[in-house]
């Protein structure tokens, strides 16, 4: 005879069984997102990327319900955040925010590439344009870029240019290859430093991405002498743009959203409409245009198109400004 207590532990123990059954079943059905989604970036806190990201992604949060965490992985001309992200799970819970230097520049700039900047990742969205312009320290007796390049020609090799990122570096061996002059090349682990060190005096110049340079122009302690972009920029358009004194200069940076290769493509479309709705609002509009940036969105195939487009341009400025693989 089967006692009663025995009866119980038998019914426990098979309702155990199907319960453990079903739990992997209901969480693999848990809706998309429900929990943290990291946002991987490529430079230090108190970049234009990060300081964008910040506001973009908090109202990005807020419709999927859930926190971003904002992680600043600097380095390697990016490459250390690019490569972490590329190695992450596609589940839609590491994220990259990144601009032409990790996805347009690196592969012309860099002899080892730790990740494939097309196969290694998913496009979800393009946020905008975070134009580029030149600054100067207040001390180098120029006012415009021909009163900039008279100076370097007179003095060939004495004024320098610091650099904090991949576009930073292509702007001044292009300004320098147009232009003519000679300039000693200095580069940073990150922009902050480098517009430190601007600021101090040791550099003479740098070109800066405007989110991140505007404050220290606006306290007077930059000169801003023009913007990289061929068309003037609505958000400065009191400066000239380098194409007028230095004919064929255009270069803008870009920034994206991207996830790891072979995310599914339901969380592609619930991040990129998500993206998009914050994009378009008129008060992140101008918010993001006071920081500098020129926002706007569009869809993964899109942004797709976009950045196999830029390979291909990014190659032609890399290989026109004869700057060689390091």
């Amino acid at each position: 005879m089967i006692s009663l207590s025995t009866q119980r532990l038998g019914a426990a123990a098979a309702f155990a069984v199907i319960f453990a059954g079903l739990t992997p079943a209901a969480s693999a059905q848990a809706p998309y997102p429900n929990r943290n989604i990291t946002l991987v970036l490529p430079f230090a806190a108190g970049s234009g990327t990060d300081t964008t990201t910040r506001l973009i992604s908090k109202e990005v949060g807020i419709g999927l319900g859930v926190s971003m965490v904002i992680e600043n992985k600097a380095g390697a001309n990016g490459s250390i955040a690019a490569s972490y992200v590329a190695r992450s799970a596609p589940d839609g819970y590491t994220l990259f925010v990144t601009t032409n230097t990790t996805h347009s520049a690196n592969p012309y700039l860099l002899k080892t590439m730790s990740y494939d900047p097309i196969k290694d990742f998913t496009p979800i969205a393009r946020t905008g344009d975070l134009p580029f312009m030149l600054v100067i320290h207040p001390d180098i007796a120029a006012n415009s870029v021909a009163e900039l390049i008279a100076l370097a020609k007179k003095d060939p090799g004495k004024l320098s240019y610091a650099s904090g990122s991949s576009s930073a570096s292509v702007s001044g061996a292009t300004f320098a290859r147009l232009a003519g002059i000679d300039m000693l090349h200095v580069p940073y682990k990150s922009s902050p430093p480098a517009l430190t060190d601007l600021i101090a005096g040791r550099v003479s110049m740098m070109f800066i991405d405007v989110p991140t340079g505007l404050p220290h122009v606006n306290a007077k302690a930059l000169k801003a002498l023009a913007v990289t972009t061929k068309r003037p920029s609505a958000l400065l358009p009191h400066l000239p743009t380098m194409d007028q004194t230095v004919k064929g200069f255009d270069i803008t940076s870009w920034q994206g959203w991207l996830a790891p290769a072979n995310m599914p493509k339901e969380l592609v479309t619930r991040l990129n409409a998500e993206i998009r709705k914050v994009i378009e609002r008129p008060d992140i509009k101008s918010q993001l245009g006071e920081r500098g940036m020129e926002a706007f969105s569009g869809t993964p195939e899109e942004f797709d198109a976009f950045l196999k487009e830029q390979l291909v341009l990014w190659e032609k400025l890399i290989t026109d400004a004869g700057i060689e693989k390091q």
